[in-house]
């Protein structure tokens, strides 16, 4: 182990370099989303494209490959040498599976793509905002065949969709995800019916118009409460909520304001405060290394999730905060119940807007995107068509129509951002939140009564231990499995919904 201490540790600080570029051009992302003018665009994507380039370049170099292969054979990614500690080995093997997938994609690949999406967000929030699919299309063609051209670059054994996933959620396939999406999607729509069937919910006291000066206070006061170092975050506006972290001590989240929908705002805050408590409680002292990030998308999303709705969405939240509510906005709240105030904003109602959605319908949402994308990437479906397809598919799944693109496929960022092979991560992540949520409900039976008196701090210490602080130790199912007992399933979700909801309902 002595003689392998000066390459290892060589190695690390080369890997703690090319992390220190990486949330430098996280911070020129974060800028162009928040306060950047729009007229930057141009020179934000040359920007852009010069130091994703430089740090691809520094990924794929002949120095880290040298670094790198004394250590761990670059044929196999199997260690050299013995002597080495776990953790150790942890590291070498998530640094030879970003070096192998880095290097086979050329720097110009890498520009291109970067320069070409910096363009397409910036079209895309023009599109979205006039309603023009037609202006966005050729951007999304060009970001599709980008996309084809990395699967086929990378590999793949079934489907040119499980590269791009492997990106996001590496112990994932699109066979997978889709014998897990139609189980999941047979419980939802069957819950759904049921709840049709039933009396709506009363939330007519949500609708108005609520001042967006006052919106942001109460939210703000809302993310102060949360359980994190107030000298390690911040929170501001932009078009689409989103977190970004350029270290565990510098942590960004956004939210969004609508005059006319008060808990979008709330949950957004507390949507990305979870993957920001997430991003904070990394180990600071492997940042650099794999120790110190996430497992995967889907993880991240369970932390998310697990704080906006497992939590966000529960009555013992509300019963400490509910006040908050009505003493910002009593003209619309000081004469409702913290019964109909749960109830409301509880109700399950198929909606177009995917971050808008209630428990039940959000993962139809998802799953509609998963069957697109894999339509998109295979060629069984053309750019041109998609409007067409979306809206047949929220007919089917959600039983609704969205009245223009800008409600329909031109909600999301994600495309404008590359992102292929990120939305099914967003369902996942529910279904590991509810068995994070089953395990820590066997540890704190006491939850509820600590939650309402304006506790959290515990739950952010059991997230920490289980899964922050270890960084990329295991694999989601691997992590599940070691958090909860069991592998991956919908059960603990769709129980989780069903016992809710019949109550919510009185089916």
């Amino acid at each position: 182990m002595t003689k392998m201490r000066p390459e290892y540790l060589a190695l690390k600080e080369f890997s703690l370099s090319i992390k220190t570029y990486s949330s430098i051009l996280s911070l020129l992302h974060w800028d162009q989303e928040t306060y950047m003018p729009p007229g930057g665009i141009t020179a934000r994507g040359q920007q852009l494209s010069l130091l994703a380039g430089h740090i691809h370049e520094l990924k794929t170099s002949r120095k880290y490959r040298n670094l790198l292969g004394k250590l761990v054979h670059l044929s196999s990614g199997k260690p050299k040498k013995k002597g080495l500690s776990r953790l150790q080995r942890v590291e070498l093997r998530e640094w030879f599976k970003d070096y192998d997938r880095d290097y086979r994609l050329p720097a110009s690949f890498v520009k291109h793509f970067s320069q070409t999406t910096s363009e397409a967000s910036q079209i895309w929030q023009s599109a979205k905002k006039t309603n023009n699919f037609k202006l966005f299309a050729p951007f999304l063609d060009k970001i599709l065949q980008l996309n084809r051209e990395k699967a086929g670059i990378l590999g793949f054994e079934d489907h040119p969709y499980d590269a791009l996933i492997e990106n996001y959620e590496p112990s994932m396939t699109s066979a997978k995800i889709k014998e897990i999406f139609g189980r999941l999607r047979k419980e939802l729509v069957h819950l759904l019916d049921k709840i049709r069937g039933s009396k709506q919910v009363d939330n007519r006291f949500l609708l108005g118009t609520f001042d967006r000066k006052k919106q942001m206070e109460l939210g703000s006061a809302l993310f102060s409460q949360l359980p994190f170092e107030a000298d390690y975050s911040r929170m501001d506006l932009s078009a689409h909520p989103f977190s970004m972290a350029l270290h565990p001590h510098d942590s960004r989240i956004t939210t969004r304001i609508l005059s006319d929908s008060l808990m979008s705002n709330i949950f957004s805050v507390m949507h990305e405060s979870g993957h920001s408590m997430y991003e904070m409680n990394l180990p600071t002292e492997h940042w650099g290394t794999p120790l110190a990030e996430a497992v995967s998308l889907g993880i991240h999303e369970s932390q998310s999730r697990f704080w906006e709705t497992l939590i966000g969405h529960s009555l013992p939240f509300w019963q400490c905060y509910y006040p908050l509510v009505q003493k910002t906005f009593p003209s619309h709240f000081k004469h409702v119940s913290i019964d109909r105030f749960y109830r409301a904003i509880n109700r399950v109602s198929p909606s177009y807007i995917r971050v808008e959605a209630d428990e039940v319908t959000y993962c139809l949402h998802v799953i509609l995107r998963f069957e697109i994308e894999m339509a998109l990437v295979s060629g069984q479906l053309q750019v041109a068509d998609l409007p067409y397809a979306w809206n047949d598919k929220m007919k089917e799944l959600l039983g609704v129509t969205p009245p223009t693109d800008r409600e329909g496929c031109l909600q999301d960022v994600h495309w404008a951002f590359g992102d292929f092979g990120y939305f099914p991560t967003y369902a996942l992540g529910n279904l590991f939140a509810a068995q994070f949520f089953n395990a820590f409900a066997r540890q704190h039976p006491d939850w509820e009564t600590r939650v309402s008196a304006g506790e959290l701090g515990f739950i952010k210490d059991f997230l920490k231990i289980n899964i922050h602080s270890l960084g990329k130790q295991y694999s989601s199912e691997e992590l599940v499995k070691r958090t909860t007992g069991k592998p991956l399933s919908e059960s603990a979700y769709c129980s989780y919904l069903n016992n809710k909801y019949t109550e919510v309902y009185n089916l």
